[in-house]
């Protein structure tokens, strides 16, 4: 049998960072068995569902690099691929459980329903339907209909064991009692999720569910619908799901919580998808892995089934490694925007510094940040003039040593119209003996002056990149 996944979102908000690691699971199984994963929207929540959030999904899991195969913005032979376009399909499928004696009309209404679940909780019962409604006779049926009631349908739970095996975790059995019998069609004529979620996966061939642990008590509902619409089950795998620092289930008050959050803040895919392949998996070796090493390492049955916690500053260090290793190029042009919105670049890029130019300001400022939303800071004095705002700077540029280091530094740079980073280290590193300083006593109030910052690139670097003309200008503000 070919390896077929799927990965279905509800589009009722932006893609969850733990949806994104499920997704991600699904993708490496796939991808490494030669499968083929599908993409498809749970949309029945007609109240909260948006096709902006849709293709808000599709962007962000094609920016983390995780493609489909067929789904949403592809389609199909399986298609539609929107559970409010597949209507049809849970007609007839309950039409097949309603032949076979499977289910059966329940007329409670919500009030009832809800006065039945309190006195339950009351006694220290689980809230369980009673099943008051299993069998009804003929003349309580059209009672019902006479007041106008419309049934929904429940499925008609056997007695005994209902088992199913976990790739995971293992062997797992329910009792049947234990469960209570289920709803699979709201009077509106909606499918509940367990309905859906399982026609849809016979019809669409899925053979392995990989998903959140927190699916695992509606698997043996699912696993007695499969058996009733005489398909085969698919093979199960309940991932862990990801926790906050404190433990509780990861969510806003941990911080940013979508993958469209991390991508505003400026990481860069290969390091969000890289860091969440490492949340309840561990590779051989090292943990800095692109795409391909993934796949190629990835295994399922080694994923663990503790919850996992996100680790925010684990990411941002994991975010800074792999900006350091990025080509200034691309990098440039992801910056690009931080730095136009910032208003350190003009929306007009024929207004902007040359292509080389930028990349070498970009190359020499991705050792400093952790992300890309922080270089507006860093770049700030190159694209624009210092803001000597800080206390300590202004200190260090008052400093009575300071005037001699100007003094000689624009004496060294006279008559100067470019330097390489070599020749300025060269020259900068003449200065604390040609003036009996110590090299902090030199380097400090030059940098305040050229930066208005106290740490940066090095020294050399920002003389080259600044050029002697604009390194003048700038140290002859503080001579006096």
């Amino acid at each position: 049998m070919q390896v077929r996944v799927r990965f279905a979102p509800s589009p009722t908000g932006l893609l969850h960072i733990g949806n994104a690691h499920t997704a991600l699971f699904n993708w490496l199984f796939a991808r490494q068995h030669g499968g083929r994963v599908i993409l498809r929207a749970e949309d029945t929540d007609v109240q909260r569902s948006q096709l902006g959030y849709e293709k808000d999904i599709c962007e962000d899991l094609r920016w983390l690099g995780l493609d489909w195969d067929e789904g949403l913005e592809l389609g199909g032979e399986f298609g539609p691929y929107r559970q409010s376009l597949r209507q049809a399909f849970y007609e007839e499928a309950l039409k097949k459980l309603r032949q076979g004696g499977y289910v059966y009309p329940c007329y409670c209404s919500v009030e009832e329903l809800e006065a039945e679940r309190q006195a339950n909780l009351a006694q220290g019962k689980p809230p369980r339907y009673s099943g008051r409604c299993r069998n009804l006779s003929e003349r309580e049926i059209a009672a019902f209909e006479a007041q106008g009631r419309k049934p929904a349908w429940r499925f008609r739970v056997p007695e005994g064991q209902i088992a199913f095996r976990d790739l995971l975790r293992g062997e797992f059995a329910f009792q049947g009692a234990e469960l209570g019998d289920f709803l699979v069609v709201r009077p509106t004529g909606v499918p509940t999720y367990n309905f859906a979620v399982v026609v849809d996966d016979i019809q669409m061939r899925i053979s392995h569910v990989i998903r959140a642990d927190e699916h695992l008590s509606n698997t043996p509902r699912q696993v007695l619908l499969y058996r009733a619409l005489d398909a085969q089950t698919p093979q199960f795998a309940h991932v862990a799901m990801l926790l906050g620092p404190d433990r509780q289930k990861l969510s806003k008050r941990h911080g940013a919580v979508s993958v469209a959050e991390y991508r505003a803040q400026g990481y860069l895919p290969e390091a969000l998808l890289n860091y969440l392949a490492l949340l309840g998996w561990t590779p051989k070796g090292q943990e800095m892995l692109s795409k391909e090493e993934l796949i190629e390492q990835f295994d399922l049955t080694h994923v663990g089934f503790s919850p996992a916690v996100f680790d925010q500053e684990k990411l941002r260090w994991l975010n800074g490694q792999y900006l350091r290793r990025a080509d200034d190029a691309r990098l440039t042009a992801l910056a690009a925007p931080y730095l136009v919105s910032t208003g350190l670049l003009p929306e007009d890029e024929v207004a902007w510094p040359s292509e080389a130019w930028l990349q070498k300001l970009v190359g020499l400022l991705k050792h400093n940040i952790i992300t890309l939303s922080q270089l507006p800071l860093w770049a700030q004095p190159f694209l624009s003039e210092p803001k000597y705002e800080d206390k300590k700077i202004v200190k260090i540029l008052q400093e009575a040593d300071s005037q001699q280091v100007f003094k000689a530094f624009s004496a060294a740079l006279a008559g100067t119209s470019q330097l390489s980073s070599q020749k300025a280290g060269d020259m900068l590193h003449s200065l604390p003996e040609q003036l009996a300083l110590g090299t902090g006593k030199v380097f400090r109030p030059l940098r305040a002056a050229l930066t208005g910052q106290g740490k940066g690139p090095e020294l050399a670097e920002i003389v080259a990149l600044l050029g002697p003309e604009k390194c003048l200008e700038r140290v002859e503000k503080f001579r006096r």
